[in-house]
C-alpha cells in the first residue's frame, strides 16, 4: 500500500510539458511566493519543482491543509465505533461545556466537520487563554445561531476536533494518525506546533514534507484505500453545505465537505492559508500540491487555481508526442523584490540617521546603509537597536531581529528569532522597496517603503502574518538628523 511513486514525462500521461512551463511562468510573472509544486497524473509524479532554498526533505508549515487531516482522524474514530458524527460535542466536554451557550452544547461533530456551527471562533491569539479547549466553550458572542443553519468558517471548531481525537484516544493526533494510517501510505516522520492547554494546534501546524502531503491526497482519491471508510471518504470529500457567501471566488465556493473544500470539474482540495494546497480531479486522476506564502495578495487564489485549471487540467489524457527537450526548471529561487538595484539618491542617504516621529510602531529612528550587492535597514523600538542585512534585487538570508514571538506553543510568547530573506529595490528615483519574508515554522511577511524627499523620510510598512510582526504596520515619517 506505500505509495512510492514512479516518474514519467508529462506527455505520457497526455499532459504538455509547455503548459505546466506556462503555468509556472504565470506565476512568476505575477510574483507569488512559490516553494513548491508536485503534479501527479496515474499515479506517476510527472514534475516535482522546489523553489531554493525549499527542497524535497524541508517540513513545511501546512495551515489549515491540518483541518482536513483532523478529518480522517475523525473518520477513524468512527470507524472504530468510538463515535457517531451526530453526537452533540458537548457529549465529550462536559466540564469545558458546562456554561457554554444551549446551541453550542447541541451543534454536532458532523455540523462541525461541515462547518456549520452554531457561531464562529473567538480570537485566541488576542485572548492569550491558558486552555484553549476550555475558551472555545466559554466564547459567547452576538449572532449565536443554530448549529446546522449557516455556513461560516470556524477554525475553533476544527481545533476542538482534533482536541477530541486526542481526549479519546490518549495519543497526540499526529501519533495517531502515524499508528492508522501515515506508516501504512508510507508518509514520512511529521512535525506539528501545540497551542495553550498541552493540545495539538491541530487547525493549523501540521509541518510535512510536500511529497507526504501528496500522499495523503491520493489516499483521500483512491477513497480510503480499504483503510479508512470508502463512505467516510467519500462524503468527507462531497459537498456535503453550501459555502457561498458571497465572499468567495468560484473555485473555493462550490460546497464543503468533512474539512475539505469543493472546487470546479467536480474537484476537492486540501486548503491553507497562504497558499498551501493539495488539489484532487478524480475525473482526471490529477492532484496538484503546491505550497507558498501569498498572504496580503488578494488575487493570488485565482490566478494559481485559474491557470491550474485552464493549463494543465484540459488536455483528456492521451499519451502526447514527447516533448522536444525535457521538462527542466533547474535554478529557481524564492522570489525577491524587483526594481533597480542602485539610485543616485543613495550617496546622500546612505548611513543618514532619520529621526522619525510619533509612530504606530513606536519607532524613534531608522536608516538605510547601501553597499553594492547588499544592505543594511537599521532602527530603533521599544526592544532597542535593531537591524536587518538585505539583499539588492535579490534575497539575504539571516534572523529578523524581534524578539518575542512564540515558538512551538501557539500564541505564548516565547524567545525564537524567525529565519527570514529579505531584500530591496529602488521601485523610483525616490522609492526604495524591502520585502521580508518569513521562512520558518511560521510564514509571514512584511513590505516596507521608503520614501525620500529633501532631509525627508516617509516610512510605510504592511505586514501579512498571524500573530507576528504587528509592530511592523503603519506610517511613519522624519528628519535627517
Amino acid at each position: 500500500m506505500t505509495y512510492r511513486f514512479e516518474t514519467a514525462a508529462p506527455e505520457e500521461v497526455g499532459i504538455s510539458s509547455a503548459n505546466i512551463r506556462k503555468f509556472v511562468d504565470v506565476l512568476e510573472e505575477n510574483d507569488l511566493q512559490t516553494h513548491n509544486i508536485l503534479l501527479l497524473r496515474h499515479g506517476k509524479l510527472i514534475f516535482e519543482q522546489y523553489w531554493a532554498p525549499f527542497h524535497r526533505e524541508y517540513k513545511h508549515r501546512m495551515y489549515s491543509v491540518t483541518k482536513s487531516f483532523v478529518s480522517l482522524a475523525i473518520g477513524f474514530l468512527e470507524q472504530e465505533g468510538r463515535i457517531s458524527l451526530d453526537d452533540p460535542i458537548s457529549r465529550y466536554f462536559p466540564a469545558e461545556s458546562e456554561n457554554a451557550h444551549p446551541f453550542r452544547k447541541a451543534q454536532t461533530i458532523r455540523q462541525m466537520l461541515m462547518m456549520a456551527t452554531s457561531y464562529g471562533s473567538p480570537n485566541w491569539f488576542a485572548d492569550r487563554p491558558d486552555d484553549r479547549v476550555r475558551h472555545y466553550f466559554e466564547f459567547k458572542p452576538a449572532g449565536i445561531h443554530p448549529a446546522g443553519t449557516v455556513w461560516a468558517y470556524d477554525s475553533e471548531g476544527s481545533f476542538i476536533l482534533g482536541s477530541l481525537v486526542e481526549r479519546l484516544t490518549g495519543m497526540k493526533l499526529f501519533a495517531f494518525l502515524k499508528d492508522r494510517l501515515f506508516d501504512k501510505i508510507g508518509v514520512g516522520e511529521v512535525d506539528w506546533l501545540d497551542c495553550p492547554g498541552g493540545h495539538t494546534w491541530s487547525d493549523s501546524a501540521l509541518l510535512a514534507r510536500p511529497i507526504d502531503l501528496l500522499r495523503v491526497a491520493l489516499f483521500c482519491m483512491n477513497k480510503g484505500e480499504g483503510i479508512l471508510n470508502e463512505a467516510y471518504v467519500t462524503a468527507a470529500t462531497s459537498n456535503q453545505f453550501d459555502n457561498h457567501t458571497g465572499g468567495y471566488c468560484v473555485y473555493e465556493s462550490q460546497g464543503y465537505g468533512y474539512q475539505f473544500w469543493r472546487s470546479v470539474d467536480n474537484s476537492f482540495f486540501f486548503n491553507g492559508m497562504g497558499g498551501q494546497f493539495a488539489v484532487c480531479v478524480p475525473d482526471k486522476d490529477l492532484i496538484m500540491v503546491i505550497n507558498a506564502d501569498n498572504q496580503g495578495k488578494a488575487d493570488a487564489f485565482r490566478i494559481v487555481f485559474e491557470h491550474f485549471f485552464s493549463l494543465i487540467s484540459r488536455p483528456a489524457g492521451e499519451p502526447l508526442p514527447p516533448a522536444e527537450a525535457p521538462l527542466c526548471m533547474d535554478g529557481m529561487e524564492l522570489y525577491h523584490i524587483k526594481g533597480e538595484k542602485h539610485q543616485p539618491l543613495e550617496s546622500r542617504i546612505s548611513g543618514a540617521v532619520y529621526k522619525l516621529g510619533e509612530n504606530p510602531m513606536g519607532m524613534t529612528e531608522l536608516s538605510v546603509t547601501f553597499g553594492e550587492e547588499e544592505g543594511v535597514l537599521r532602527w530603533v523600538n521599544a526592544q532597542g537597536k535593531k537591524e536587518l542585512s538585505f539583499g539588492l534585487c535579490k534575497n539575504v538570508f539571516g534572523d529578523f531581529p524581534q524578539e518575542g514571538y512564540s515558538d512551538r506553543v501557539g500564541s505564548v510568547r516565547g524567545d525564537r528569532l524567525y529565519h527570514c530573506a529579505a531584500s530591496g529595490a529602488w521601485l523610483s528615483a525616490q522609492t526604495f522597496c524591502l520585502k521580508v519574508q518569513i521562512l520558518d515554522i511560521h510564514f509571514g511577511n512584511l513590505v516596507i517603503f521608503l520614501g525620500f524627499e529633501g532631509e525627508g523620510i516617509g516610512v510605510q510598512m504592511t505586514k501579512s502574518a498571524e500573530d507576528f510582526l504587528n509592530e511592523y504596520q503603519g506610517i511613519a515619517g522624519g528628519i535627517a538628523e
